[in-house]
């Protein structure tokens, strides 16, 4: 039966760019990541019930929603810097998707479409979010990367995974 969801899921899965016509989705499932990662942030609703977002869809941050067949299912948030440099920003993928490998898909269609140098954190307390960054890194086509312990000016202490995907390295796939 795992085997058989697995197939589906990946059938038809698929990634849409953040648009005007589609920000509203983003938004609505940014609550969810928001909600998920309070204990760790200690943020807490408005008193409209919603979070605040740290990073904005807009300039250099670009956005992408997954969808498993005609389901949101996940939101990323890029910011596009200097010199090909890309930090994941915001990944979440809804619960009920992500033992089926959704998300790693997510993140590997993400990496093959920007190419570039990557870094990745993960604030303090979030082990689960750690292993899935390693794992997904490492089978990206045995990505070699660097961890190392990051002072993040926005989020204090956090780990930070960095790696660089190159054009010839996703050629060398096939």
């Amino acid at each position: 039966m795992l085997l058989f969801r697995q197939k589906i899921f990946k059938s038809l899965m698929h990634i849409l760019p953040v648009t005007e016509t589609n920000l509203h989705i983003y938004h609505n499932l940014a609550q969810c990541y928001e909600a998920e990662f309070s204990p760790l942030t200690g943020k807490k609703p408005d008193e409209s019930g919603f979070f605040a977002l740290d990073t904005a869809i807009r300039d250099h941050v670009l956005g992408y929603l997954l969808y498993i067949g005609e389901t949101p299912a996940g939101l990323a948030a890029i910011a596009s810097k200097e010199n090909n440099c890309f930090e994941m920003c915001e990944f979440y993928v809804v619960p009920l998707f992500r033992k089926n490998d959704a998300g790693m898909r997510f993140a590997h269609a993400i990496w093959t479409r920007h190419h570039g140098t990557w870094e990745i954190k993960q604030i303090e307390g979030a082990e689960y979010a750690t292993a899935f960054w390693r794992k997904a890194i490492q089978r990206f086509h045995d990505t070699p990367y660097n961890e190392d312990h990051y002072n993040d000016p926005y989020w204090g202490n956090v780990l930070r995974q960095t790696f660089t995907i190159t054009s010839s390295s996703i050629q060398n796939l096939s």
